[in-house]
Formats: structure tokens, sequence, C-alpha cells
């Protein structure tokens, strides 16, 4: 116990560029902005052929809110600061297979399955055990994320068992 509190100390005395918080978020972010300003040399799609959206405003958006959440988790760290771990927990590595899952259903079954599948399973295994919100997650976010690429982006999902219903 009276290392880890030494371990604390120390972390703090450190200057904030050393501290192995700034670095990740550094390197997040200096990895957004270089993205970033590679999407002003987009072309501008005129607007009789544009569905939705310009083809740069959401990789901007989504780039700019990165970097917003990424200070955030920086400011996070330094009034919590991270402990070290030795290993990753289970719940890391049952992600990363989840994602693998999630391309096995979605270019078998259907995409928005599989973003059904990836909320529930994610949720399960970071903690959620109540069945309700397993079920609110896995209809609600798939729905949310369906109707913003449908409406706002003006993209249609690659055809499979549920969005053919739709689409026809």
């Amino acid at each position: 116990m009276k290392n880890v509190q030494k371990q604390k100390r120390a972390n703090k005395s450190l200057p904030f560029f050393v501290r192995d918080e700034f670095k990740v978020c550094l390197v997040i972010i200096l990895t957004s902005v270089v993205l970033l300003i590679t999407t002003f040399t987009f072309d501008i799609v005129p607007p009789i052929l544009n569905r939705g959206i310009q083809p740069a405003t959401f990789p901007k958006a989504l780039l700019i809110l990165i970097i917003v959440m990424s200070l955030l988790i920086y400011y996070l760290a330094i009034k919590n600061p991270w402990k070290i771990e030795k290993k990753l927990p289970k719940s890391f590595y049952l992600t990363i297979l989840s994602f693998f899952i999630f391309v096995v259903i979605s270019k078998t079954l259907d995409f928005f399955l599989a973003i059904s599948a990836l909320s529930i399973f994610v949720s399960y295994y970071w903690g959620e055990k109540r069945i309700f919100y397993l079920l609110l997650v896995g209809i609600i976010f798939p729905v949310i994320v369906f109707v913003f690429f449908e409406t706002i982006l003006g993209l249609r999902f690659p055809p499979g068992i549920i969005t053919n219903i739709y689409y026809s």
C-alpha cells in the first residue's frame, strides 16, 4: 500500500509533459489533427449529386469529437491518476473479439443486427448484467445509428435480413 502511495506522489511531482497520460493524449490529438488537415483536401460534391451532408463534413466532425474527448480524458486522468496494470482485463480481450464477431455478422447476416449484437455483447462484458438494459441498448443504439446514417448523412445500410425488410 505504501509503495502505491509513493508511486502516486512520484507521478504527481513529474512535469506534465513526461506523464503517460499526456503522451497518450498528445499522440491521439496529433494524429487527429493531421487527419483533420487532410480532410480539407477532399473534393466538394455538387449539390445535385450530394445525398445528405458533404463527404468531408462527417470525418471533420468525428475528428473534432475525438480531440475534445481526448482532452476530457486527459483532464479526468489528471484529477484521478491511472492505476498501472500488469495485465489487461478480460473484458478488453472480449471487446477485441466482439469486433471480429461484428465483422462476421455484418458480412453474413445484417449490419443492423451486427450493431445490435456488438452493443449487447460489449455492454454485458463491461459490467451491465440487467437484461432489460441490455435489450434497451441492443435496440435503441442501433436505431439511433440507423436514423443518423439514413436521414442526416443520407447513406443506406448494406443489404441484409433486417435492412431488406426496411428498404422493400
